[in-house]
């Protein structure tokens, strides 16, 4: 089976792309980050139509908002971090029955932060350390368990297009780096990087300055599984050709193989 990531800043303007790739890429799960709208507003019918029978939707006017669309059903539904109060509409749990057994999948647009020493890298902080408990449990719970999204974090140096000049600033500072690790030490590994990648494999670019053709990006999407999943994976793979299109999103999708 195939799961996609993808933030697609803005699904009322991105639907037609979402619609087009799934038709050349027909994924079974494609998770989306940054829908920028309402529960009501959910393009259900045109999304059903291209085969996803399944969705499971958590928006917000304007900002935010997660959704996953599957092939397959969906079961126990959880929003958000539990014990974790948040206005945003960030995190979406979902389980997946799957010819390989249940799958608990957590979507998660991660917070950007803006910058370091502002509140909202503070929050982001707090974020992170709730989205570590939330996971330990749901990790104990779910052995087999895929995290996905934006995470807005560069894990390494190689992930970045220039990691000297950009250091700990935000995406690249050290405190989110080590948040990273912390989630993959509850027992979670990068599936992008199980196996060889070309350099400068980066799955967001800057909309200015030339920055998708000069390849001025960021890898800062990613697909993490859990240990009972990593020897099953088959391959992570970054979709480049989405963002060649008429108005794309600033992100291109991430698919595992399982």
């Amino acid at each position: 089976m195939k799961i996609t990531t993808w933030n697609v800043n803005s699904l009322t303007a991105r639907l037609q792309h979402v619609l087009d790739w799934t038709a050349a890429n027909p994924v079974d799960v494609l998770c989306l980050q940054e829908l920028k709208l309402t529960d009501d507003k959910f393009p259900l019918d045109a999304i059903r139509a291209a085969g996803y029978e399944h969705c499971a939707v958590f928006g917000q006017k304007t900002y935010n908002g997660v959704a996953v669309m599957s092939r397959m059903p969906v079961r126990d539904v959880v929003k958000n971090i539990v014990g974790f109060e948040d206005d945003s509409s960030r995190v979406l749990s979902v389980t997946l029955d799957t010819p390989q057994g249940e799958i608990r999948l957590v979507n998660g647009y991660f917070v950007n932060g803006q910058s370091p020493g502002t509140d909202k890298f503070a929050y982001k902080m707090n974020w992170l350390r709730g989205l570590q408990s939330y996971l330990q449990a749901e990790l104990a719970r779910h052995p087999n368990l895929v995290l996905l999204g934006d995470f807005n974090i560069t894990p390494e140096d190689r992930d970045s297009y220039d990691p000297e000049g950009l250091r700990e600033t935000i995406h690249h500072t050290t405190e989110e780096r080590d948040h990273f690790r912390q989630l993959l030490a509850l027992g979670l590994a990068d599936a992008f990087r199980l196996f060889e990648q070309p350099e400068k494999s980066f799955s967001w670019w800057d909309y200015r300055m030339l920055g998708y053709q000069k390849n001025r990006g960021l890898r800062i999407d990613h697909i993490l599984v859990s240990e009972p999943l990593k020897p099953l994976v088959k391959s992570c793979s970054i979709d480049r050709v989405p963002r060649k299109w008429k108005q794309p999103s600033d992100h291109a999708p991430v698919t595992v193989e399982i």
